[in-house]
């Protein structure tokens, strides 16, 4: 029996280790519960004066050529992709008894956002969120119309990212993102997942303790809110920016700590939707692959990430839209059975629910809130969230009125059929949105581009001019 079974069989706290650059720190200090499941898990201390590289240090990666981060991370990416890598099987043991998704799509999770970890992958992230990507190794010589002389720099950071519980696999972008911009990272783990940075950064430090890269990585848990932690972490001479991923609440409440010399940057609650026309109806054939690539957008993550589909408007009238959700329920559930996901609906979306049974003349409803998939037709959007691979349809005339329902919180718009998308694109940027792609092509994104209406890692340096004055003739 493996420690982890013994923890389990005897109802103990899971063990969530620290990260303080280089060095892995047990302890059982402190008893937390996991946010969905109430898993408990334990973790050490937190060691402030370890979690802060002082001002008055250089910033460990800072005279690393990028070439050499870049060669780091890929045998990292290696590393990970190994399915006998042991810190990551253990991790997954462990994150799957805290998580809500299935042990195999949080394995496929991790898995490929190893895949992130390649050569041509990170140069192309680099290349589109910087002109020149020089100014990451040094300082880029200038001169303005008027003959002034001087230098530029990206200089490295130092950051507080505040990682999602949804996506395991963001623990290791964020990793890489931060080695790119050569900063100095503290991670503030999830409750959802306390385990899958730490069983990163020992796979790094596998490969070399010293490393810079494992030397600028810090990874710890705390309650979100904590002001104990938050109150002295969240300090401008400490940190630049807080990297925040998360809902309203967890963005809310790093909002208080910001002032002058600490920055925000957000990638903070989105809701992303589907656009079908009325030529998704023109053949039953058309008809089921619109069907089938509004389900893939709305199962992305079994409809835990943003950029899965919550809300599909259709061009059509009330008949023509019930023949696509009864198509749509029995992909979303074909789906669901494969994923092996089958998580019920918490009681308020059910009694949501239950209560749009009862309104026959406004709302149709396909499905149960067993997990295994609901489907809502609804004259406008409903008032709720869906969730838990619920989703609404609402037929329009014409998808020009559904652009009325997109705001600044619409992140990605899934489009049917593909060759009317230029038609709608200004206007969905101009109401807020901020990505359009084919239908059923949610989940993948083109390498480099932007996310959630920005270049990231543009956003993450500290940018620096050293001014040198007028030119001599």
């Amino acid at each position: 029996m493996t420690t982890l079974e013994s923890q389990r069989d005897a109802g103990a706290a899971l063990s969530a280790p620290f990260f303080f650059r280089g060095e892995v720190v047990e302890g059982a200090a402190a008893v937390h519960r996991s946010r969905d499941l109430g898993v408990s898990f334990a973790t050490p201390e937190i060691d402030l004066d370890r979690a802060v590289l002082p001002r008055s240090a250089v910033p460990p990666l800072l005279d690393l050529p990028l070439d050499d981060i870049v060669d780091f991370l890929v045998e990292a990416g290696r590393r990970i992709r190994d399915p006998h890598n042991p810190f990551l099987r253990d991790c997954l043991d462990r994150i799957s008894a805290t998580h809500t998704l299935p042990r195999a799509l949080l394995e496929s999770q991790i898995a490929g956002a190893g895949a992130y970890l390649d050569k041509r992958v990170l140069h192309a992230i680099v290349e589109q969120n910087f002109p020149d990507p020089k100014a990451l190794d040094g300082w880029i010589p200038k001169q303005d119309f008027l003959g002034r002389k001087s230098f530029v720099r990206a200089f490295a950071p130092r950051l507080v990212h505040v990682l999602p519980g949804n996506s395991p696999g963001q623990a290791v972008k964020s990793i890489a993102q931060g080695a790119l911009v050569k900063a100095v990272n503290l991670f503030k783990m999830s409750s959802s997942d306390p385990f899958t940075t730490v069983a990163i950064l020992r796979a790094m430090t596998a490969i070399d303790p010293e490393h810079p890269v494992v030397r600028s990585m810090s990874a710890v848990y705390w309650r979100g809110g904590d002001a104990a932690v938050e109150r002295v972490l969240f300090r401008p001479q400490y940190f630049d920016k807080i990297v925040a991923w998360g809902g309203g609440d967890a963005i809310g409440n790093v909002v208080k700590y910001l002032g002058p010399g600490l920055q925000l940057v957000s990638f903070d609650p989105k809701t992303s939707i589907s656009m079908v026309g009325r030529e998704a109806f023109g053949t039953e054939e058309t008809l089921e692959r619109a069907a089938a690539l509004a389900a893939d957008d709305v199962m992305v993550l079994n409809q835990d990430a943003c950029v899965a589909s919550r809300f599909v408007f259709v061009e059509a009238d009330d008949a023509d839209a019930d023949r696509f959700c009864e198509r749509l329920h029995r992909r979303i559930v074909e789906r669901a059975t494969v994923s092996g996901d089958s998580r019920p609906l918490d009681e308020e979306l059910k009694e949501q629910i239950r209560t749009l049974v009862l309104l026959d003349d406004e709302f149709r409803v396909w499905g149960a809130t067993d997990g295994t998939g609901v489907v809502i037709r609804s004259a406008t959007p409903v008032d709720f969230h869906p969730v838990g691979k619920t989703v609404d349809v609402v037929p329009v005339a014409s998808l020009g009125e559904a652009i009325r329902h997109v705001t600044v919180a619409t992140q990605t718009v899934g489009f049917f059929p593909f060759d009317r998308m230029p038609d709608f694109r200004d206007r969905l940027a101009s109401a807020g949105a901020q990505r359009i792609v084919h239908l059923g092509e949610a989940g993948p994104s083109t390498i480099g581009n932007p996310h959630d209406a920005m270049y990231p890692l543009h956003r993450f340096v500290h940018w620096m001019v050293h001014e040198d004055g007028r030119a001599v003739n």
